[in-house]
């Protein structure tokens, strides 16, 4: 009887140690997995989906908001939010646009982008963290500000003109791989240093953890919310010179909804709404599995309405996970 006993109590041991291993792994890499389900489901059912062509398409279609993301993912993390990126990008196409003409070496375009997006992003986190706004009005600002610029400037209409040299930025192919995927993996190495192997990362950390705990601990709040900022808006301009450079005109209706997909793909990634967690990784794959689904529904013929109601609920679903995960701690 008590052999029999030890051995049940044995076998629930191992059960719970399984239950708490597989619970484990599905925390870890459960937005992982749910990609390589989506990839297997959409290659089942389309059978030109898993080519090649069509996967190194979905990588560079999901550059631009994939870069996007990144730079929102440490806003976020410090309980922040930024709903001015896709504007941003129509105001770095237009002005880049006119500096991206044969008349000028390649350098200057380049720079032009990366200070017209740094701009806009000192602006946002100086209006944060400074003028004390709540992030939402902020940014909400910036997106009007900026998108009537963009108008403002190139009297509502495309720019062109674009020199060969720029268009190789969006369009170029080195060893393979198309130009804006290296950039988007560049910068998302850069970013996962930043916040893994920086102070500036822990303190990004630690401000959404607790921002008043950080504010006790001798961190200077302000200073690292404007920094966040504005490389959330240097990463905006590195997104419109690319998305610029692909469709070779500076486009003043460029980047709508693009701030949502972005956000989207690093909710999707795990960054908590709430602050304080959220990895590059993470949103990286967010991207993807947008992409992966947009693509997938693309071959199917969805209609793009469907496309964007499944999105909404996907978004919802992710920030109802993500709310029930902090109500439990």
């Amino acid at each position: 009887m008590g052999l029999e006993l030890e051995k049940t109590e044995t076998k629930q041991v191992k059960n719970n140690q399984g239950k708490e291993l597989a619970v484990n792994i599905l925390k870890k890499y459960g937005i992982f997995i749910i990609l390589i389900l989506l990839i297997v489901l959409m290659s089942i059912l389309t059978p030109h989906f898993l080519s090649a062509t069509n996967l190194i398409n979905i990588v560079r279609q999901m550059s631009i908001i994939g870069i996007i993301a990144i730079g929102v993912t440490p806003i976020i993390i410090t309980k922040g939010i930024d709903l001015s990126s896709g504007s941003v990008i129509a105001l770095v196409s237009v002005v880049v646009a006119t500096f991206a003409q044969g008349d000028f070496p390649l350098v200057v375009p380049i720079f032009v982008a990366l200070g017209v997006g740094l701009l806009a992003g000192l602006i946002n986190g100086t209006l944060v963290a400074k003028g004390m706004l709540a992030p939402f009005i902020a940014t909400l600002g910036m997106m009007t500000a900026a998108r009537g610029a963009a108008m403002l400037y190139s009297d509502g209409r495309p720019i062109g003109g674009i020199s060969e040299s720029f268009t190789f930025i969006g369009q170029g192919i080195i060893f393979g791989i198309p130009v804006p995927v290296i950039i988007f993996g560049l910068v998302g190495l850069v970013t996962w240093v930043l916040l893994n192997k920086t102070k500036v990362g822990r303190y990004v950390y630690a401000i959404g953890g607790n921002e008043q705990a950080a504010v006790t601990a001798g961190i200077n709040v302000s200073r690292i919310k404007l920094m966040v900022y504005a490389y959330a808006g240097l990463l905006g301009g590195i997104a419109g010179m690319i998305l610029t450079s692909r469709i070779a005109s500076g486009q003043p209706q460029a980047g709508i909804m693009f701030e949502l997909d972005a956000i989207a793909a690093a909710v999707i990634g795990g960054t908590s709404l709430f602050g304080g967690i959220g990895t590059v990784g993470g949103t990286i794959i967010g991207a993807l599995i947008i992409g992966v689904m947009n693509n997938g529904l693309d071959l199917l013929g969805v209609s793009s309405y469907w496309q964007q109601i499944v999105k909404g609920a996907i978004i919802v679903a992710a920030v109802y996970i993500d709310s029930r995960k902090n109500r439990k701690k």
